[in-house]
C-alpha cells in the first residue's frame, strides 16, 4: 500500500484529491481514456461513494467529513485494484443498462450501451400491449430480458444461459428488479425452451479468439467465452440463425447484436436461410450492431 493509503482517517475531498491523481496517471500511462483527468475523477467518485454507500452528490455536498480508516483503506485497495485495470463495473458490482442498476460480477459481460440498440429493435417490433413471447439468448447479467420485460409487461419473456455463474447474477438481477418477470432457464441458446416465440433475441459472442481487443481494456477481465465463440466470430450466429426457424411463430422477428463489421456478412447468412425483411441497424457512430429478420 503506497504512502497516500496510509491508515488514518482522511476527509473526503484529500481522498478523492489523491485518487484522482492515481488513477489520472494510469489513464495516461495506458492510453485508454481522451480525457484522463475527468475520466480518474468520475471513477474516484464512484469508488468512494461505493465504499461509503452514499451518492455522489452526498460526497460533494460532505467533503471536509473525514473516512474512517478502515473505510479509506477499503477505498484505496479499489483504487490500486482500478489502476491494475479491473473493471470499474466489478469492483463496485453494478452497472447500469436501460435505466437499470444491473448486478454484475466477473460471471457476467458487463452490459455496453451499444447493446440497448438490441433493446430498441425488439421494442420497436413488439406492440406495447402485446402478450407475447419472447426469448433472450445467453442472457448473461438478465440486462436484454428485464428491459424487454419491464418494457412490455405484458410479454412472457424467457431467457437462456449456460454458465451456473451467469445464471446466478440474472437471477439475482430478476429478483430485485422484476420478480416473476423473466423465467430463466439453464442451458445453451434454444436447447432449454418449449414451444415457439413471436421475438428471439441474443447479443451471442462474436469476437474471433486471435483479435488483439481481448488482451486490452475490460475484455481481459470478462468471461472470455461471452466474446469469443473461437477462431470463426460468426460461429454463435449462425448456429442461432439456423435453429431459430422452427422456434419462431410466423412473422416473428430474429435480433442479434454484432461486431461492427458483421453486417453484411450476417445479412447475407439471414438471407441465405430464407430470412426476410432483412435489416442492420447502426449505432450513434453510425457503426452496424444489430441485424434482424
Amino acid at each position: 500500500m503506497s504512502s497516500c493509503c496510509a491508515s488514518v482517517a482522511q476527509p473526503i475531498g484529500s481522498l478523492l484529491a489523491a485518487a484522482r491523481v492515481r488513477l489520472g496517471n494510469r489513464h495516461a500511462d495506458s492510453q485508454d481514456s481522451e480525457n484522463p483527468g475527468a475520466t480518474s475523477g468520475l471513477e474516484a467518485d464512484l469508488l468512494l461513494a461505493h465504499v461509503l454507500g452514499v451518492s455522489r452528490a452526498w460526497l460533494f455536498a460532505n467533503r471536509e467529513r473525514a473516512v474512517p480508516a478502515e473505510q479509506a483503506d477499503r477505498f484505496w485497495r479499489l483504487v490500486e485494484r482500478r489502476t491494475a485495470g479491473e473493471p470499474i463495473a466489478y469492483l463496485v458490482g453494478r452497472r447500469e443498462f436501460w435505466s437499470l442498476p444491473l448486478i454484475v460480477t466477473p460471471d457476467v459481460l458487463i452490459p455496453r450501451p451499444e447493446t440497448e440498440l438490441l433493446v430498441q429493435a425488439a421494442l420497436d417490433f413488439i406492440p406495447a400491449d402485446a402478450a407475447w413471447r419472447v426469448a433472450d439468448l445467453g442472457t448473461g447479467s438478465g440486462a436484454v430480458a428485464l428491459a424487454i420485460a419491464i418494457e412490455r409487461p405484458r410479454c412472457e419473456v424467457h431467457a437462456t444461459e449456460r454458465s451456473p455463474g451467469a445464471l446466478e447474477v440474472a437471477a439475482r438481477n430478476v429478483d430485485a428488479m422484476a420478480p416473476g418477470r423473466v423465467t430463466l432457464h439453464a442451458g445453451s441458446w434454444l436447447e432449454p425452451l418449449s414451444g415457439q416465440f413471436r421475438v428471439i433475441v441474443s447479443n451471442p459472442p462474436y469476437v474471433a479468439a486471435a483479435d488483439p481487443h481481448l488482451a486490452t481494456g475490460d475484455c481481459r477481465f470478462e468471461p472470455r467465452e461471452a466474446l469469443t465463440p473461437g477462431d470463426d466470430p460468426l460461429a454463435a450466429i449462425r448456429q442461432i440463425v439456423r435453429a431459430a426457424p422452427p422456434w419462431l411463430e410466423a412473422g416473428g422477428l430474429l435480433a442479434f447484436e454484432h461486431g461492427f463489421d458483421q453486417g453484411e456478412a450476417c445479412r447475407e447468412l439471414l438471407r441465405g436461410l430464407g430470412y426476410t425483411d432483412v435489416k442492420t441497424r447502426a449505432d450513434l457512430e453510425g457503426r452496424e450492431r444489430v441485424t434482424c429478420g
